[in-house]
């Protein structure tokens, strides 16, 4: 995904100089292009968080469209104050981008797991959350995020993830969820690079008899709410994943939806519970320790799908 999020944002940054990256000193690797293309659009902040966010916001006041990029929790929860009352309290044009969502830094312990990122940004007013599932969904996010006035904050995993769409996702809109399998039995919802996970499931799932729909939801807030409403007419089992906690984010958003439109179809919500992790060791390890990877999310999609249903008992 970090490779995808450095070539879409060159492209802009040839049609915008004033578009300005700003890192906390890290990403020289994936961001080298960049700052040697742009080097009057690139600045290194240093390992000073709260201040590059203040320092985005300065930027920001002046006409500029300005995005901070660090690990995880370090763009997002270390400076959340600098982010609430700098930037989006005054609307300015600041895209927080967090590489290392969920447990993709998973051997380097709790203060690298980035699961709970996505319900604090969601709960900020007036901040816009990307959630891409693959690099075709990044691709296809970021003019659109650069476009939207505001705090956006963007996602990322880290680089290397498979791109699980077959084809580029073209003319994406605001908030357009993707379906990229299409099922009869269970709807599969992800946000995020969880997404490889539920994909894999439903075709575990296919080959014990069950037709899982899987749709991606690259933007939590706003949600896709016309999806959703269509999703539970034709459902009545929906299962959200996410690699972050079931407290307030991506399944709390499909629930909230879903609740207000008075919806009979029954949501199971796969994630982190409200714990922290405790343990290390690589993303995918993780994911199965918490019970949700791709096995997990076909063994529980069946125990729900099985068990009986409440009124006809």
């Amino acid at each position: 995904m970090r490779d995808a999020f450095t070539r879409a944002l060159m492209r802009e940054a040839a049609r915008d100089p004033r578009l300005t990256l700003v890192t906390g000193d890290l990403g020289f690797g994936v961001l080298r292009p960049f700052w040697e293309t742009y080097p009057e659009q690139f600045v290194n902040a240093g390992i000073a968080e709260q201040s590059m966010t203040g320092l985005a916001a300065g930027l920001a006041a002046t006409g500029r469209t300005v995005l901070t990029y660090s690990i995880g929790n370090f763009p997002t929860l270390r400076c959340i104050e600098q982010i609430r009352n700098d930037c989006a309290y005054h609307d300015l044009n600041v895209k927080v981008v967090c590489v290392g969502g969920g447990f993709v830094y998973g051997s380097l312990g709790m203060s690298h797991h980035a699961t709970e990122d996505m319900a604090v940004l969601r709960a900020l007013p007036g901040v816009t959350v990307f959630t891409p599932g693959d690099p075709a969904e990044v691709e296809a996010i970021v003019p659109v995020m650069l476009r939207t006035p505001g705090v956006c904050y963007l996602r990322l995993g880290r680089g290397g993830e498979p791109t699980v769409h077959e084809r580029p996702v073209k003319d994406w809109r605001l908030p357009q969820a993707q379906t990229l399998r299409e099922g009869t039995d269970v709807a599969i919802l992800s946000a995020g690079g969880i997404l490889t996970q539920t994909f894999s499931a439903a075709k575990m799932l296919a080959q014990k008899g069950v037709s899982a729909e899987v749709v991606s939801f690259p933007c939590i807030k706003p949600i896709d709410t016309d999806k959703l409403t269509e999703l539970a007419q034709r459902f009545r089992h929906i299962v959200t994943v996410e690699e972050h906690s079931i407290v307030g984010g991506f399944g709390g958003a499909v629930c909230e939806v879903l609740a207000e439109h008075g919806s009979a179809c029954r949501v199971h919500r796969i994630g982190m519970e409200d714990v922290y992790s405790s343990i290390v060791g690589t993303q995918q390890y993780l994911r199965g320790a918490y019970q949700m990877d791709d096995n997990a999310i076909c063994n529980r999609t069946l125990e729900w799908l099985r068990a009986p249903h409440k009124g006809t008992e």
